[in-house]
């Protein structure tokens, strides 16, 4: 079917208005976070992601206790994915990388830590480092990790015999990014 001329001129006004007025999406919520890891205010998302993989831990020996051990964080290995479960990024480390799709990447100093609770990793705050490439990660200024499942050091005996021995353990959690609001 084809549309006479003022017919295509309001077919097009109707549209443009509803995007005129569609809602922006609303900021990640830091109500329920504890203080520690909120975002600092003047901070607008940029991205949200769930990050879903593994962790691997590693059987050592505990800096400056002679005869006892603990599992070592050694690194992440994650896919990064949007809302909808779309692959756009990975996670790894160390050094803790946050890489796009695009190729642009991003590491990050942390700057905080709350419980995630039983059984699962810390929420965590991290200010960016300046984004390596061009692409999505450019002018991230912090990652928020919240909403944690899973990732806790293994519960198997770390001792003399288990030395360097590692286990790799599952793990998700959502990964904000945010830039400085303009």
């Amino acid at each position: 079917m084809r549309m006479t001329a003022p017919l295509a001129t309001v077919a097009a006004a109707v549209l443009l208005s509803a995007c005129a007025t569609a809602p922006m999406p609303a900021p990640y919520s830091q109500a329920g976070l504890p203080a520690p890891v909120q975002v600092p205010a003047g901070q607008r998302v940029a991205l949200e992601t769930v990050g879903a993989g593994t962790i691997t831990y590693e059987c050592r020996a505990k800096a400056d206790m002679a005869g006892q051990y603990e599992w070592f964080f050694v690194g992440p290995d994650a896919r990064l994915m949007d809302r909808s479960g779309k692959a756009i990024g990975r996670y790894y480390g160390p050094p803790a990388t946050w890489e796009s799709m695009d190729g642009s990447k991003v590491t990050a100093t942390q700057v905080a830590v709350a419980p995630g609770g039983a059984g699962n990793i810390p929420l965590q705050l991290v200010k960016a480092n300046p984004a390596m490439g061009m692409g999505a990660m450019q002018g991230v200024s912090y990652i928020q990790r919240v909403a944690t499942k899973g990732g806790v050091a293994p519960m198997l005996p770390c001792g003399q015999a288990s030395l360097g021995q590692k286990q790799v353990v599952n793990y998700q959690a959502d990964y904000i990014f945010y830039r400085p609001a303009m």
